[in-house]
């Protein structure tokens, strides 16, 4: 992988550290933070009337110790086997089993607190979660995390369908898209609160996908339910890679297609493991431990199309700002520290670098890059871009309305919110937009 100083920040990040840092002296008396970034639109709204929904879907993440079960079963183990198993990899069988059963009790707290309201309720597994489920519930509850929020969201796609996300598992999971964790255990108090009318509706923006060109495959692959190590996620895609060929050669790709899928959080790029590259020396396959940039061609806002390598594209909503995307283009305060030091020496500013002035300008930098959840535009970070008289990089990271990606890669994949994949090899071109119709309505709650 190849390393950049100062946290492989660009020029333009230079200089806008810089700018803030000549602001820091401001922020130690007391002058206000404020995000950079604001939404460009607010449609959330107080719900002016209640809603009891007839039917609803409870949809359960697969906790770790259901996972571990399925794993080591399936090869006629037993659970004094998986005891054994689990405490040679340093894991703890009654730990494990500890957080599953708080899981199953929160679950069977809210199937129970529906179905006092007189509420058809259908629990499902999320490996049985599907489109025909999407269609029968008038409301869809997500039982886990943010990683079962999201999934629950990827296969609605219409924004008249509620869905709700209710953290099971509160002392190990964050739940920034869930209820707060309050309700976790007073649930029937927020069946009341939706009933009355006591919330608003938050109209989360989602990622569209339209995919066209040589190089894909239609037929993505789950990632969370299979599991899948590198070797068997190439030959999940290898097995409908003729197909689409044949596909592509009879012009049925020859237009965009729009994908069934919706990203609530990001869209990534790249090389399925840009640290190897596999090399065929006579008749001996050899895996090289080099660094293999992801290759593709870039158009922003339908501009000039620009030829990058980099390790990777992400590509965000509002929603997704606070998660994957956060930790791509956040700023440490040895990186913010050591910038405005080559300030005062370079440009002369007069900064008191004490810690808390360092800690302020490093919050202050690392809060404009959250933007709403309502905000219509994308977010997109070249992560650490080559830059050379071949390989340009005009922006690092930017907003923009659309962005067009034509890959130029041999072994990569587009991956959705970390749990579909689809094959994006050479010739293949994505365009990523936003579209009203895709919003997610959620519920938003007072604590």
């Amino acid at each position: 992988m190849l390393v950049y100083p100062l946290g492989g920040m660009t020029r333009r990040s230079v200089v806008n550290l810089v700018n803030v840092g000549s602001r820091a002296a401001g922020l130690v008396y007391g002058s206000p933070l404020r995000p950079v970034h604001t939404s460009t639109c607010s449609t959330s709204s107080q719900a002016k009337a209640g809603f009891k929904p007839e039917k609803v879907a409870v949809v359960t993440k697969t906790t770790r110790y259901e996972f571990e079960q399925q794993r080591y079963r399936s090869a006629g183990l037993s659970e004094e086997d998986l005891k054994q198993l689990l405490a040679l990899k340093g894991s703890s069988y009654s730990g494990l089993l500890e957080r599953h059963n708080i899981h199953t009790t929160n679950v069977e707290h809210i199937v129970r607190s529906l179905r006092k309201e007189g509420i058809e309720v259908r629990l499902v597994k999320r490996g049985e979660y599907n489109e025909d489920v999407v269609h029968w519930a008038d409301v869809i509850v997500s039982a886990g995390g943010d990683g079962t929020m999201i999934l629950v969201a990827s296969k609605v796609l219409s924004k008249d369908k509620p869905v709700v996300g209710v953290n099971t598992d509160p002392e190990r999971s964050e739940g920034h898209l869930c209820l707060p964790v309050r309700y976790t255990h007073a649930f029937p108090e927020a069946l009341q609160k939706l009933f009355n009318g006591e919330f608003r509706w938050l109209w989360r923006q989602r990622i569209r996908l339209h995919l066209e060109g040589t190089g894909i495959s239609l037929a993505p692959v789950d990632l969370h339910e299979q599991q899948l190590s590198l070797e068997q996620h190439n030959q999940a895609h290898r097995i409908t890679a003729m197909d689409s060929q044949q596909r592509t050669l009879n012009g049925t790709l020859s237009k965009p297609s729009l994908l069934p899928v919706r990203s609530l959080n990001e869209i990534f790029i790249g090389e399925s493991l840009s640290s190897r590259v596999t090399r065929k020396i006579l008749h001996t396959r050899v895996d090289l431990s080099l660094h293999r940039a992801s290759y593709y061609e870039i158009s922003v806002d339908d501009g000039p199309w620009e030829k990058q390598k980099s390790s990777g594209l992400s590509i965000c909503t509002g929603t997704g700002s606070k998660a994957w995307s956060y930790n791509i283009n956040k700023l440490t305060g040895q990186a913010v520290e050591e910038v405005l030091r080559i300030g005062q020496s370079v440009a002369g500013l007069e900064i008191p670098l004490d810690p808390k002035v360092i800690e302020r300008v490093t919050e202050e930098y690392n809060r404009s890059l959250v933007f709403s959840p309502e905000d219509r535009r994308l977010l997109f970070s070249i992560r650490e871009p080559i830059a050379n008289r071949v390989f340009s990089n005009s922006q690092q990271r930017g907003f923009a309305s659309r962005v067009c990606v034509r890959s130029r890669c041999w072994d990569a994949c587009m991956v959705v919110d970390g749990g579909i994949s689809f094959e994006f090899n050479d010739g293949a071109i994505a365009t990523i937009s936003m579209s009203e119709e895709d919003q997610l309505r959620t519920v938003v709650l007072e604590n």
